[in-house]
């Protein structure tokens, strides 16, 4: 049964990138939702090859935002150029058309609401990875779970949450992923981060972050008083639990840096590449922290 859903998901379009092919797969179908995602399979790759995956998770205050975007297609290429397939996936957009959005207007139920179901749909996109791991070429073992900003927020709460927001955890018993890759991303509890969980984790954050909290703060810095008003733990207080856990982590921290450090880093994709290949590939513990001065 499987294999006759994989091929009935597998669309005819694929193609030819500068250094990669891309082929598009519906990985869920949710109410009036089909949930796709785009695989980036590096050129070289060869038929029996198993190669790791970045699973990433796209940005837009879970209203708007694309797997498409220009800045998407060019970070899945370069994640292809670097050996791993780029998964690049949509998800349900439930704030999308709400005259609250996703601020403090935004009831609290509602945000807790989002957050799940965007984490049940990046645990249903690597659900979807694993049942296809060997038509993929995925290696299952070395998933870094990647998004920006409403995207990161989904990931985070599905890596380290997903006890929190998923009731049929027996679905994903066998999901596993070995690195954390964070845009301005921020978690609704980060005790939930253990040492039996904890993954080697990149993360880009500004001191000054306006939407998602740097460390630990109100989301959308709403007054206690307003319906959304909810605490957030963001990537400062993740790495203060990575610090005592001894896990590894890169921190890049711009000081007086706001919500444009969930823009795709591309300057310094090279560095974090390197450092899921020192952390997730060959094991070792490195703890940096590098600290931008905004201008």
């Amino acid at each position: 049964m499987k294999k006759l859903i994989f091929y009935s998901f597998l669309l005819s379009a694929t193609a030819v990138f500068s250094q990669a092919k891309v082929t598009t797969y519906t990985y869920a179908i949710k109410g009036m939702d089909t949930l796709q995602m785009d695989v980036y399979t590096p050129k070289k790759m060869k038929k029996n090859d198993s190669v790791p995956v970045l699973l990433w998770m796209h940005g837009g205050g879970f209203s708007g935002g694309s797997r498409s975007f220009p800045s998407e297609v060019k970070m899945a290429e370069l994640a292809a150029e670097n050996g791993y397939l780029g998964v690049f996936i949509s998800y349900r957009l439930t704030r999308k058309g709400q005259l609250t959005g996703f601020g403090c207007d935004c009831p609290k139920a509602e945000k807790l609401l989002t957050f799940k179901n965007a984490a049940i749909d990046f645990m249903d996109a690597a659900k979807f990875i694993y049942d296809n791991k060997n038509e993929l070429g995925a290696d299952t073992t070395k998933i870094i779970a990647g998004g920006s900003s409403a995207g990161a927020e989904g990931m985070l709460n599905a890596v380290y949450m997903r006890e929190y927001f998923i009731e049929d955890l027996k679905r994903y018993n066998e999901i596993k992923f070995a690195g954390v890759f964070s845009l301005a991303g921020a978690m609704v509890n980060a005790d939930y981060v253990t040492k039996e969980n904890a993954l080697p984790s990149a993360f880009f954050h500004g001191t000054a972050d306006n939407l998602v909290p740097f460390g630990s703060a109100a989301h959308h810095q709403c007054k206690p008083e307003r319906k959304g008003y909810i605490m957030l733990d963001g990537s400062a207080t993740i790495v203060e639990r990575l610090l005592e856990l001894e896990m590894p982590y890169y921190f890049y921290k711009v000081i007086g840096g706001r919500h444009e450090l969930s823009s795709i880093p591309f300057e310094q994709l090279e560095g974090v590449f390197e450092f899921f290949n020192q952390t997730v590939i060959k094991k070792e513990i490195i703890q940096t922290v590098r600290i931008i001065r905004k201008t």
